[in-house]
Order: structure tokens, then C-alpha cells, then sequence
């Protein structure tokens, strides 16, 4: 009783940081940028029963589906090396960036950090805008909230070991940057750094992991070895690599999708490529023809089901949905994206076995994913478990501390004690 009040002026403050939509169905809303200094330690067990009618009156919050559609591309994961030229833009990748957070974490601005990366990656030959992807992946695009902080300019989790070790700090973003290449070059090549190492497990690898050190050649060989178990580590950089590729919705892009279909009518990647140009334009109906099209020309295509998927779902047609989202995992079961969304059909279809059954196997494949722990705390409180949803959001927070959709259902399970 007494930590519950003791926690009232922190609850007041999150609330504030939150617009007030953040309390409604349940999908997050964009917070405010600012921090809570502090992060309160909850108890491991629940301290008391639930007030069954104050928790029946609030919301819960959980992060919304992902909506970007997948681009496709005529090369497989496993054919692409660490080394190589840049395929995505500069001015593609902070434009990627703002999109997924407005408000990075970073001690630079973005466009300076995409272009040390440009210039370290360029200068030994790593593929610059993969190896930017990967430092996304490890930050959660510079919002952090595991054990590194923003001020270590630490963009890989250099020497960041689990049971809160924060790894190592660099004196500034490039120093970071190069010391992110120079660690991917001990894995990809026998050859030393071309600029002074700053890398301090370089010689590490260099040393103590033959097996390692210059045979990694392709970004999915790092599964299992820069991150443990990593099971799809490779796949999500690269993941997020095509997604950063992704036409707009403007008319140039339209026009340059038109052509790329009018010389090949028949090819399910311009097909695709043009459906994603209509779905950012919320031509939902075209973007579904062409979505269409692309799965009758390339049956095994994911990217087309998973696109199929989300404008099925723009159009309120969630039994397609669902549909398309069975044919993908099917078909590819370690399509992280595919395993949250259709969790989330199932939460909101009032399923709540079958959404937790599809969010652990995702933890299986990304063991790091808060988000998907979160919502299975929202299931247990469907299913009145509230002692097992205290447990889930704890679990949350310690995967991301900083993840304010946890701190929040934190903050409001607290609230509903008697």
C-alpha cells in the first residue's frame, strides 16, 4: 500500500509525458520527448490483490502493428556480405531514421551520424548503410533502454555482455562509428584496419576466435556469433535494410514505379515495388492489385503475402489478413514482423492463447523484444491473471527499461492495487 501512493507523483509525471489519446483503446501514442529521471524498481511479486473494478475501467497500452510494407529484392539474405558498396542513400537513411523515431538519442544530429557512417564503412569497404541497420537494430534507432546509454556512443553493444554491463564508452559519435566498422572487419577480413583501431575487441577476436576472425563474410553469419542466441540477427539488419530502401508515396517515385512494371509486367518484384508506392500514397486498392498480382507471379514471395497482409488489413479486411499472415509463417517462420501482427488480430479477436502462443514464438526468434512481452501482459490481464501480467511487464522492463508502453502498464497495474 504504502510503495503504491509512494509511486503516485511518478505515475502523475507519466502521465504528463503522455497525450491524452495514450489512454484509450490501447495502441501507444507518440510521447513526449522527455525523461524520467529514476526508473522506479517494482517488487518482483505482486504486492497486494487486484482492485477487479479499477482495472476493468483503465487502459493498457501496447505498441501498434507494423505497417511498413517489405520491399523485395532479387538477392537472398545469405548472399550479402558484410563488404560491398552502399545501396540506400544518405539522404534515404535519415529520412528512415526521423520516420521510425522523430527524436533519436544521439550526440550528433542525424544526417551527421548517417554520414559517419558513410565515410567509416566507405573508407574500409564495409557496406555503409547495412552496417548503420545494424547499429538501429542494437539501439532501437537511438532510443536505447537496455544496458547501453546514449552518452557511451557505443552504437553495438561493444563489450555490453547482459546483467547490466554497458560495454564501452567512446569520446565521441565517429570514434563510436569506427570502432562499430573496425569490429565487423575482425569478423569479415583478414586484413587490418586501414585508420588507427580504436576497436578495443578487435584483438580479441583477432586472437582467441579463429574460426571467426575473417571468415564471416555475410551478414547472416553473424547469427550466433555477435549476438547469442541470435537465431535471426543477420535476417533483422537486413530486414531493416530493405525497409530503408522503400520507395514514398511521391509522383516521382510513382512514375519511376510505372516504368519499372511497363518494361517487366510480369516481374513480382516491380510489381511489389509499385504497390508499395500506392500503399504510401493510401491507394489501398491499387497497392492490393499489384500486392496480388506479385503473389500469382511469385507464389513463395513473403514480401508479397506480409504487404497483402497490411493492406488487407487498411481496408478492414482482417480474415485476409489472417489469411495471408498463416500463408507467410508457413512459409517463413522466423518473419518477426508476421508473428507480433498477427498476435495482435488475435488479441484484438479476443484469442488470447493463440496471441501468446504466436508472441513467445516470436521471443524464441528475437528474445529481446519488449514489446511483444508487454502485450502478452495485456493478455494475461484479459484472461485475469494479473499476477502472471505483473510478472510479463517486470520481464518487459528489464529487456527495455526505457520502453514507455512497460512503464506505463507498470505504473497503471500499480495503480489498480487495493
Amino acid at each position: 500500500m504504502y510503495l503504491r501512493y509512494a509511486l503516485m507523483p511518478v505515475l502523475t509525471a507519466v502521465c504528463l509525458l503522455l497525450p491524452a489519446c495514450a489512454w484509450g483503446s490501447g495502441p501507444a501514442a507518440p510521447v513526449a520527448q522527455r525523461t524520467i529521471t529514476g526508473r522506479p524498481d517494482f517488487p518482483g511479486e505482486m504486492p497486494g490483490p487486484i482492485n477487479k473494478k479499477a482495472i476493468q475501467s483503465v487502459h493498457f497500452r501496447y505498441e501498434p502493428a507494423f505497417e511498413e510494407p517489405m520491399m523485395a529484392v532479387d538477392i537472398t539474405p545469405d548472399t550479402v556480405t558484410i563488404m560491398g558498396p552502399a545501396e540506400a542513400t544518405q539522404e534515404q537513411m535519415a529520412a528512415f531514421i526521423k520516420k521510425r523515431n522523430p527524436n533519436p538519442k544521439t550526440n550528433c544530429t542525424v544526417e551527421e551520424m548517417v554520414s559517419f557512417y558513410y565515410q567509416e564503412a566507405g573508407a574500409e569497404g564495409v557496406r555503409p548503410d547495412v552496417a548503420l541497420c545494424q547499429a538501429l537494430k542494437e539501439t532501437g534507432f537511438f532510443a536505447y533502454g537496455g544496458d547501453v546509454a546514449p552518452k557511451q556512443n557505443n552504437f553495438c553493444g561493444l563489450g555490453a555482455t547482459g546483467n547490466h554491463e554497458p560495454g564501452y564508452s567512446f569520446a565521441t559519435p565517429q570514434l563510436g562509428v569506427r570502432a562499430h566498422i573496425q569490429h565487423l572487419l575482425a569478423y569479415a577480413k583478414y586484413k587490418p584496419p586501414g585508420q588507427k583501431l580504436v576497436d578495443p575487441r578487435y584483438q580479441h577476436v583477432v586472437k582467441n576466435r579463429p574460426d571467426l576472425h575473417g571468415k564471416v563474410l555475410t551478414w547472416t553469419k553473424l547469427n550466433g556469433n555477435w549476438a547469442v542466441p541470435g537465431k535471426n540477427y543477420g535476417q533483422e539488419i537486413l530486414m531493416l535494410w530493405r525497409e530503408a530502401q522503400a520507395p514514398d508515396g511521391s509522383t516521382a517515385a510513382l512514375n519511376a514505379a510505372q516504368k519499372k512494371v511497363s518494361q517487366a509486367p510480369d516481374e513480382a518484384i516491380n510489381l511489389i515495388y509499385r504497390g508499395i508506392v500506392y500503399y504510401n500514397r493510401d491507394d489501398f486498392q491499387n497497392a492490393l492489385a499489384d500486392f496480388t498480382a506479385a503473389r500469382k507471379f511469385s507464389p513463395e514471395s513473403g514480401e508479397a503475402l506480409f504487404n497483402l497482409a497490411l493492406t488487407s488489413e487498411k481496408l478492414g479486411d482482417k480474415k485476409a489478413a489472417r489469411k495471408a499472415y498463416d500463408e507467410l509463417l508457413k512459409l517463413q517462420p522466423n518473419t518477426n514482423q508476421a508473428w507480433y501482427n498477427r498476435a495482435l488480430l488475435r488479441y484484438q479477436a479476443k484469442d488470447y492463447d493463440g496471441a501468446i502462443a504466436d508472441l513467445r514464438q516470436l521471443l524464441t526468434i528475437e528474445e529481446r523484444s519488449a514489446d511483444a512481452q508487454n502485450l502478452i501482459g495485456l493478455c494475461h490481464i484479459a484472461q485475469k491473471k494479473y499476477d502472471e501480467a505483473w510478472k510479463d511487464f517486470a520481464a518487459a522492463g528489464k529487456i527495455n527499461s526505457a520502453n514507455m508502453n512497460v512503464l506505463a502498464n507498470q505504473f497503471i497495474i500499480m495503480a489498480c492495487l487495493k
